[in-house]
């Protein structure tokens, strides 16, 4: 139980981080959502958006941190 709660608090301080990146540099990340290979579908009374490139952009990037973090502890 007590990895659990070790878990629990890393993942809330990253998001945490994350919440402040967006909002101290969001001028910055206007690009993230706006990638080349983003579905976007405007059409009248119907609208889609599905950022593929952005989410595994953001996969990749995760996975990165997440195989750097498991080496260390």
């Amino acid at each position: 139980m007590n990895q659990f709660g070790k878990v629990l608090i890393l993942i809330g301080f990253l998001l945490m981080v994350a919440g402040v990146i967006f909002y101290f540099w969001n001028p910055k990340l206007h690009w993230l959502g706006n990638l080349p290979g983003d579905i976007r579908i405007n059409k009248p009374h119907f609208k889609l958006y599905f950022p593929l490139t952005t989410l595994l952009l953001l996969s990749i990037l995760i996975s990165i941190i997440i195989n750097i973090l498991k080496r260390f502890f």
